[in-house]
């Protein structure tokens, strides 16, 4: 198993806050991460709440759940029963009169939006919010990996299971299973009833689009369903982490700017999955290349990052910069993503740079070594630039 950064945090959190929810899509390593931090305990329960021998153990979940003192309780796929949240609250407040201040519940979800926002209504100030997203490069490649070593990883993308696959015809029979498995199975639990082929056609869509502003009347043309009914499948993409909005920078600059959130498909496997692209060389002769190594690069950067607030800067005169970051110290980044090995940026990013008030400007593209360009252009790889975000406070 690969080393993940987030199983140091996973122990940080168990040890501070009486229950954390660990977030990711399907096949991100969730199940591994637990059942490793289980093995660590010896005591530890787990429980698939897909599995119906599972949920019947959960008949009486208040008496169950008391019986299970002093260990901690892993409840995978928890979103499945939405009312054990109520439930979780009582349970926490009691463990916690018996001197368990914390480490009592691992709840792992898939389906980001419910579970927030039922562990928000139900268990505020008892649980912390921990994401897991498919492999970082930083996880699977070595500080010292060149620009060009992070191609297959970009092809194939980030889940594990497709990372892992045996040649690349594989990682592609892989993700096109992932695919189906959510169209046909994972979509409808969630409540509405979509046509798998209506919301395969859209997640295309989205593909053939990636990095673009989002034109929710455009795709719904194209789908011929209203723009409501588009704003709610891409909600559900979003939900599920398959789907990423970037919105636009906001700020008052006194200039017109650009509103539209951006929209990509998270994960880059996916994206030359959905177009039947296989391999390094049909990825590179597509007109999505440069899109899809943007969306890749802005993934591995906020996972890195994830308590920076990120957005994009566009105005109506040119000035962009693909990805703004602000963090806690008050500081904002800008970056610039390309494919080309000798990039260039525009006059426009400085611009951006200048409204935004960046003290930081990042030109992020495969490049052997990091080095210094003029105006204060840093240009680096994207290992090279989640390390020093991930720095950051």
């Amino acid at each position: 198993m690969y080393p993940r950064f987030a199983q140091q945090q996973l122990v940080d959190l168990l040890a501070q806050f009486p229950a954390v929810v660990l977030l990711g899509p399907r096949q991100a390593g969730k199940t591994t991460l637990a059942l490793a931090e289980m093995a660590k305990r010896g005591d530890a329960l787990y429980l698939d709440l897909e599995l119906p021998s599972a949920q019947r153990q959960l008949d009486d979940p208040e008496g169950f759940l008391l019986a299970q003192r002093h260990r901690l309780v892993i409840l995978d796929e928890v979103q499945r029963i939405p009312e054990l949240f109520t439930v979780l609250r009582g349970v926490i407040d009691i463990r916690r009169r018996d001197g368990e201040t914390a480490g009592q519940f691992l709840l792992l979800g898939s389906a980001s939006g419910a579970l927030l926002q039922q562990a928000s209504e139900s268990l505020a100030g008892r649980v912390a919010r921990l994401e897991l997203t498919p492999f970082e490069a930083r996880e699977v490649l070595p500080p010292t990996a060149l620009g060009v070593d992070l191609h297959p990883l970009w092809v194939r993308g980030g889940f594990p299971l497709s990372w892992l696959a045996p040649d690349d015809a594989a990682s592609l029979r892989w993700r096109e299973a992932f695919i189906a498995t959510y169209l046909e199975r994972d979509i409808p639990t969630l409540g509405p009833r979509i046509p798998a082929t209506t919301l395969r056609r859209l997640w295309i869509m989205l593909a053939h689009v990636q990095g673009g502003l989002l034109n929710q009347s455009q795709l719904a043309a194209s789908l011929a369903v209203s723009g409501q009914t588009v704003a709610r499948y891409i909600d559900i993409l979003a939900d599920l982490m398959l789907v990423r909005r970037l919105p636009a920078w906001h700020g008052n600059v006194g200039k017109r700017l650009v509103r539209a959130p951006k929209v990509y498909v998270r994960d880059s496997g996916i994206v030359h999955a959905l177009l039947g692209l296989t391999s390094l060389e049909a990825v590179l002769g597509h007109p999505v290349a440069g899109v899809s190594w943007e969306g890749f690069v802005i993934e591995q950067l906020l996972a890195a990052a994830p308590q920076a607030e990120a957005s994009f800067y566009r105005t109506s005169h040119g000035a962009e910069a693909d990805l703004v970051l602000g963090f806690r110290n008050g500081e904002t980044w800008v970056v610039e993503i390309k494919l080309a090995s000798a990039p260039t940026v525009s006059r426009g990013f400085h611009q951006a740079a200048a409204d935004v008030g960046a003290i930081r400007k990042l030109l992020v593209a495969p490049v052997a070594e990091p080095y210094p360009m003029r105006d204060g252009v840093d240009a680096m790889n994207p290992l090279a630039a989640a390390a020093q975000v991930a720095a950051q406070p």
